[in-house]
Order: C-alpha cells, then structure tokens, then sequence
C-alpha cells in the first residue's frame, strides 16, 4: 500500500489512486486475512471493502431538501434522568413516522415540517444527592426507579425547585429556537411556524411558562380573601386597630414594589419569556387538566379556548390521549361542563380511506342512555357507523371491564331465561287478558314516545342518533381520543399506553394533518390578497 490511514475499528490502505480499500481490525478479521494470504491470495481479495468516489446519478436543482416552513419542539416529561438522551431517541421515532406520512399524504408539498427534541431535565442540580443519601438500601432499584422519575412531580410541587425547572426548560427552549434560525436565516423571514409537542407533566411545565402561571399569586390571592374574612367577624377594639395598622403597612408597602417595578421597567425593557409565538400546543397524555382544576379553574359558559389558554398567547390547544391512558384527563370539561359527557373526537386511524375533517364532526353523547334501567331496546339505537366514516363512534365510559362484559352476558342470559319463560307462560297459561302493549288504539306512537321520554334522558337535548342538537358548543374540540385495537388488552394498554405516542402512525398523521391545513390557509389568503 502507497498510504495507510488507521482508524478506531478499522484501517484503509491505498494501493493507487483510485484502488482503496477499507478493513476491519476485528480478531475474526485478522484471522482470517492470515488465512487466505497464506493461500495465496491478495490482502484486498481476501477481506477488504472496496471505496469509491464519485456519484450514481447527476444532481439537479429539484435535490434539494425543502425548505423547512414549521418547527415542532418536543419536550418530554418524567423520567429523562432515568433514561438520559431518551427523548432523542423519541423525537426520531416520530420524525421518521412523520416521514412516512408526509410520503404518503403530502408529498405534493414544498415545504417541510422538522421535530426538534428539547432535553431540559439532566442540566438541572435541584438537591443534588440530597434524596438519594436519605433512600434506604432495601429494594433499592424500585427506589432509584422512582427516586428518577416520580421525584420530578414533586420538585415541580415544591416551592423551593418550581423555578429551577421551569427556567431550564424556558432556556433550552430559547437556546434551540436561537440556534436554528442562525443555521436557518429564512425560517423568520419566510414566516416560519412554531408547535410545541409536550409530554406528561412537560404539559403543565410548558404551559405554566407560556401563561406565566406563578403560585406566589395564588398565594397573594388567599392572604387577602384572609384579610376580607377578618374584617368581616367581630374583634376587639385593639385588635382591630392592630389589622388596620398592618393593612395599612401592606398597602404602602405594595405602592413601593408597584413604584420600583415601574422603575425597573422604564429602564430596562423585559424580553418576551419566549422568543417565538406558539402557534400549536399539542399535549400527549397530560395530566394538566388535573393542575388546572386544583388551581381553581372552573367550567365557564363561553366555549372559548381562552378560558384556559389565551388565542394571544397559542393558537391552537389540542390534547391527545389513549384512553387508557391513566395519566391522562381531559380538558373540554373546564371549560363548557356538560362536555364531559360528550365524547372526545377519536383520531382517524392511518390507513383510513376519505376520512371526515376534525372541524366537520359533529359533538356526540358518550352514553346516550345512562340513566336508563330498563330493558335494552336494539331497534331504537341507530346503526353504527363504519370507523372509516364514522365522526365519533358511541363508546361506553372508559372504565368498563372485563367484569362488566362478565355481568353483560349474565344479565343476557338471565334475560333470554326471562323471555323463554314468558312465552311458555302465555302459551299453557290460564290468564287470556291481553298484553298492555297491544292496546295500539289508545296509546299508538304518541304513547311510546311518552314512555321513551320518562325511561331517563341525559341532561342535554340530543337527536335520536346520538348527536347534539344546537347549543352552547365549543369554538375548537380541544380532546382528541386515539382509537383501541379491536384486540386490545385494556389492563395491558394502561401500563403501556402512556409511552405508546412516539411511534404512533395515527399522531403523526394527526399533526402534521393541523399544521399543514394552516399552512395551505394562509397560503391561499396571501394569493387572493395579491389577486
């Protein structure tokens, strides 16, 4: 060889300009390289990878990658300290799934939509050791186990860490943005957009610095409906005159803090807590819902989204789930109650063929007939639909079991013995009166609607398919429900389904199915302004 470049595994030896060869210094490798050049044949024969430059086909313009028009941030949540660099691994998952939708169902398109991960967990110190030098040593892998992933519920909880996290995932978020426009200087200048995937209490992390949710507020808000009650109850003359001393002392001193504030601010303007505007919030198997209600929040009347999230700030909510999911809970509820017997929208599956638009179905019941007790009527209950057209299917609440399927068929059994044995009855029995329900003279449909409208209704108006007639609605469905396998282990899915998103065809198809359709709007304004 002219030229022998050694590598950490390998070498590469030239024997000409355009004869190179690359081999393995594994054992097995050297081995038999000996072997063969024993038996008398050349090095580059025996074991050698031949390299070669240059190229298959010529290169054109249409080469080129497209042009990157929106950027999804995946943020993960419990866990990463466990499993460090896990949200990489993730946010390729989803990546290459979206690839594959994106070469099935928009390949027509020029533009492009990239899936950054966002690792915010391992760059934090928080306690330190602290925790794990006061974990006992008995079942000390159980323990480490929750010590990596429970634990960070509980700093985000304490008063002490809640900043800490929510700063290191505000920073990376920035950091990353920053660094991509600098590689990307057209994404601004082009309008690029930005969604934030989240995960598990990454939901609430996100949306707690999107909004600026702080708990000193809250805190502030409890002390004086304090002071509102003490001034309300009887109290003796000094004592009343020491609460008036020390509400005057809190008002000057909230003058001051509003005066230095103010100073503050003239001289030093505040950057914005993000440097982008959020334009999807997709939130995956969150429990946000849950911190939300535990803050106060409660149903309202309007069915606007900015009751929970500002349009100013996001302008889409979205919240997927499995549900199974035991982590997961809803969010339409909080905002208009009765949705929460409504059903979410269940994502089309993948391979769904012509599948109806998220924004065309229509809000359905998700138990028509809960309050009935009587016995099933299948002639009344229309048709289900196919999967594959169907807006939202009727599906029973979400904790049935195998024990209600057990019950299920007791009860039909029960049934059909009480059928079999009414029908002997009026067969060999002596009683000829006739059956209430043939008297079609005096009651007639009229009386079968009565009796249908006193069996139990739900508390809404609602056609007789199941759907909702016009009422207060939401502006936007926010819940969105992935659909079960048709052999799908419901006590197998609630431990699995919570990391099942990643790889998931029907979210990545549901993703990029909302951030494409609003590329294609504003798209189409901007050539009819120009018309």
């Amino acid at each position: 060889a002219i030229h022998s470049l050694k590598l950490s595994r390998n070498h590469v030896d030239w024997h000409s300009v355009d004869e190179v060869y690359l081999y393995s210094d594994a054992t097995t490798s050297k081995i038999a390289r000996t072997v063969t050049q024993k038996l008398g044949f050349s090095k580059a024969s025996s074991s050698g990878t031949r390299l070669h430059r240059g190229y298959v086909e010529e290169a054109t313009l249409e080469d080129k990658p497209p042009q990157t028009s929106h950027i999804v941030f995946v943020v993960h949540g419990i866990g990463q300290k466990m499993d460090q660099g896990r949200i990489i691994k993730n946010t390729a998952m989803m990546r290459d799934t979206a690839r594959k939708v994106e070469e099935k169902y928009f390949s027509n398109l020029a533009t492009h939509v990239e899936f950054l991960p966002v690792e915010w967990r391992s760059k934090l110190t928080l306690d330190g050791d602290t925790v794990d030098s006061i974990t006992p040593d008995k079942v000390r892998g159980l323990r480490d186990m929750l010590n990596s992933s429970a634990m960070d519920i509980m700093y985000y909880t304490s008063p002490l860490y809640r900043d800490e996290l929510v700063k290191g995932l505000q920073q990376e978020l920035n950091r990353l943005y920053s660094l991509f426009c600098s590689r990307n200087p057209e994404f601004e200048e082009k309008g690029g957009k930005v969604s934030i995937v989240s995960h598990s209490l990454g939901c609430v992390i996100t949306y707690d610095i999107m909004t600026g949710w702080n708990p000193v507020r809250l805190y502030e808000q409890l002390l004086q409906k304090e002071e509102e009650e003490l001034e309300e109850r009887w109290m003796s003359y000094e004592e009343r005159s020491l609460l008036e001393e020390l509400y005057i002392t809190k008002q000057r001193l909230r003058e001051i803090e509003e005066r230095l504030h103010e100073l503050k601010a003239s001289t030093i303007s505040k950057p914005p807590v993000l440097k982008f505007k959020v334009e999807n919030f997709f939130c995956m198997g969150s429990p946000l819902a849950v911190f939300l209600a535990l803050r106060g929040i409660r149903p309202g009347t309007s069915g606007s989204q900015d009751h929970i999230l500002p349009r100013a700030i996001c302008n889409r909510l979205l919240n997927i789930f499995h549900p199974t999911d035991p982590v997961a809970y809803r969010l339409e509820p909080l905002i208009l109650k009765h949705y929460s017997n409504i059903s979410p929208v269940q994502i089309h599956w993948y391979n769904t063929a012509n599948p109806l638009p998220y924004e065309h179905m229509k809000p359905s019941f998700l138990n028509p007939s809960k309050e009935t007790t009587s016995a099933p009527e299948p002639e009344s209950t229309s048709a289900v639909p196919s999967p594959t057209t169907s807006p939202v299917m009727v599906r029973r609440h979400y904790g049935e079991s195998i024990t209600n399927i057990g019950k299920a068929s007791i009860l039909g059994a029960a049934s059909i013995g009480k059928g079999l044995g009414g029908m002997l009855f009026s067969r060999f029995g002596r009683s000829s009166a006739p059956p209430q329900n043939l008297e079609t003279g005096k009651d007639g449909p009229e009386g079968d609607e009565k009796k249908a409208t006193t069996v139990g209704s739900p508390p809404l108006p609602h056609s007789s398919s199941g759907f909702l007639e016009p009422t207060v609605e939401l502006e936007h469905r926010i819940d969105f429900e992935l659909r079960e396998g048709l052999v799908e282990s419901r006590y197998w899915s609630a431990v699995t389904s919570h990391t099942a998103y990643w790889s998931s065809l029907d979210i990545a198809l549901f993703l990029l199915t909302f951030m494409y359709k609003q590329d294609q709007e504003e798209t189409d304004k901007s050539n009819l302004d120009t018309m």
